[in-house]
């Protein structure tokens, strides 16, 4: 099993695919040529699975960061004799004034290393595992590397050490001298495709260098965000770039599957698709911190993948990147997971669920991306106003809510808030949707879904707004009310039910759960962790009531799980303190940004 924590991995991205690289310089997770592609390292999820470590083979301390607003990242390892710097790069193309990424690179992963200080000892191993573990290649020395043969993949080591093959992998040892520099890289291509080939080694450095100023660019020409938390926030939005997928457009939730919400359990999902509600969350995240762009291509990429809508055609809660609506889940049971964590899932069976949170999520992204959207083509118009008319016609419905629970369907008062969102958000648009002959009708229809929530979502026992109409349970996703502008957040109810979540939904620490798993809402046996968005919600929450100091120390909470890099997962484990979930998290990113423009408006408001 593979038994690394979390929060020791590193995100490298070129908007197509994802590697994640450990503190020891191990490529633990890798996907080509999609971040939902079978792995072609995957010993995150098992020791056998395959990975590439360079390294050290003396003892040595390590430190890293990330190169200057890139996702390029840089491990340094401390020897008593010397000093190595790796660089890891998925490469991106060249910058043209820093407005896209992810152009016009094949799939290459490059590794710098250069001696900066006496001379190491170096140590090479590389095991590579396509399809998921499953594949032992067959590994050929080349003039300045090794070729992999196996299953629908030719990969490609570029590698000017020794490296020495046996039992479908390669070892190398070397020695690294003051001044040194080595490129090594993993190209890849199908057996359809122009062959991967071995780079040369100026290639490579040029290249690494264009990827470097490819991302500097862009957040030079993005990131206006000027108040608290800036360089996370910054850092927030460049991880959110890193999760898109740029030809279509698309945002997948996480770059991993079956991380587990709890250590050993059954709560293993694969994030590596495009949902709707967080790719629309993770547009309005933009906006704060970073220009968005891909606004349009976002839109037009949903506009494309979703088929006509109405009450018997919902809008499918989410795709892969490149618009497919199959993704059904199978389980991997040669794979052990982390800590013993199974199953192993690939696909996601929610993509089958009924959601009508969705339509609210979508529109109000629309809504606050108007600007850069421009002119709206009839398509997306027609997909807007499409929305808005089914999320009034599935409000009266149960479903499985924003946190897709396999029980029984309820009436989350969440998913009727965010059908009111999305009838707001659409009378808010009529205009640029040509639709003022609906206004009416939407407005009748969003009055009455309010209505509908202030009479049923609230309950005089528990003092709150509840999970579900007749519950009595909390769930952190009311604190998102204020947020969509359906209750002022200083309304007695709704800080009552700040209140009560921040009380009686924390753990010892005081960060949010989602809701209490011991209710059964969700079908699932075990417990989960906190969740970072959910606090980060609450931070945001507290922000809008007016409560700035309260709202800093939620924000200080949460923020203080980053890693040493500055990456987030789903949640916190109670007990020890460590990530958990898939990683790094988009969701816990979004929140992050969100909470911090919110508390930075707050702020302003009270000194200004």
């Amino acid at each position: 099993m593979s038994s690394t924590p979390i929060a020791d991995h590193a995100l490298v991205s070129d908007r197509h695919s994802a590697a994640l690289i450990t503190r020891g310089g191990s490529v633990d997770w890798l996907c080509f040529p999609r971040f939902d592609s079978p792995s072609v390292f995957a010993r995150l999820l098992d020791d056998d699975a395959g990975h590439w470590s360079i390294r050290p083979s003396i003892p040595h301390r390590v430190s890293r960061r990330y190169v200057e607003r890139t996702m390029v990242l840089e491990t340094t390892f401390h020897a008593e004799t010397g000093v190595v710097v790796l660089t890891d790069a998925l490469l991106v193309g060249p910058d043209d004034g820093g407005h896209r990424l992810g152009v016009g690179v094949p799939h290459v992963l490059a590794r710098r290393l250069s001696c900066t200080e006496g001379q190491v000892p170096m140590e090479i191993e590389y095991r590579p595992r396509p399809e998921y573990g499953l594949i032992c290649p067959i590994l050929s020395p080349v003039d300045g590397g090794l070729t992999s043969r196996g299953g629908a993949e030719w990969l490609v080591l570029t590698a000017p050490v020794q490296i020495d093959v046996s039992d479908s992998t390669g070892q190398g040892g070397f020695r690294m001298r003051s001044g040194e520099t080595l490129h090594f890289a993993l190209h890849r291509s199908t057996l359809e495709e122009i062959p991967a080939r071995v780079w040369d080694q100026d290639e490579l450095a040029s290249r690494l260098e264009t990827t470097v100023t490819a991302w500097q660019s862009w957040s030079a020409l993005h990131q206006a965000y000027d108040g608290p938390w800036r360089e996370l926030v910054h850092h927030s939005g460049r991880v959110l770039q890193a999760l898109s997928f740029q030809p279509s457009g698309a945002i997948v939730a996480a770059a991993t599957t079956s991380l587990p919400e709890g250590a050993g359990g059954e709560r293993n999902w694969d994030y590596r698709y495009t949902w709707v509600r967080d790719a629309s969350l993770t547009m309005e995240a933009l906006w704060v911190a970073a220009c968005p762009d891909e606004a349009s291509d976002f839109f037009a990429f949903l506009t494309t993948a979703a088929p006509s809508l109405g009450k018997d055609r919902a809008l499918q809660i989410m795709f892969g990147v490149g618009g497919e609506h199959d993704l059904s889940e199978r389980t991997l049971p040669h794979l052990r997971g982390w800590r013993d964590s199974r199953p192993v899932r690939v696909g996601n069976g929610a993509w089958s669920q009924r959601q009508i949170d969705v339509y609210g999520e979508l529109l109000c992204a629309a809504y606050r991306l108007a600007d850069q959207l421009g002119d709206l083509d009839d398509d997306v118009r027609r997909f807007f106003i499409a929305c808005a008319d089914t999320a009034a016609e599935l409000r009266p419905e149960k479903v499985q809510g924003i946190w897709e629970v396999r029980g029984e369907p309820q009436h989350f008062l969440y998913s009727k808030v965010m059908c009111w969102a999305a009838l707001d958000r659409a009378i808010g648009l009529a205009d640029r949707l040509g639709a003022e002959d609906r206004v009416e009708s939407w407005r009748r229809t969003r009055e009455e879904i309010r209505e509908t929530v202030l009479r049923e979502g609230w309950n005089e026992r528990a003092g709150a707004f509840t999970q579900y109409f007749g519950s009595e349970d909390l769930d952190a996703s009311n604190l998102m009310m204020p947020v969509v502008g359906f209750l002022p957040a200083d309304d007695p109810r709704m800080l009552a039910t700040i209140d009560a979540i921040e009380e009686r939904l924390t753990d010892d620490t005081g960060l949010v759960y989602r809701y209490r798993t011991e209710g059964g809402v969700d079908g699932l046996a075990g417990e989960e962790g906190t969740f970072l968005l959910c606090t980060f919600w609450l931070a945001q929450a507290l922000a809008l009531s007016g409560q700035a100091g309260r709202a800093r120390a939620v924000f200080e909470r949460a923020a203080a799980y980053v890693n040493d890099v500055g990456l987030l997962a789903e949640e916190i484990d109670p007990a020890s303190g460590e990530l958990l979930g898939n990683f790094p998290q988009a969701f816990s990113h979004i929140g992050l940004i969100n909470a911090a423009w919110a508390i930075d408006q707050a702020e302003r408001g009270a000194t200004g």
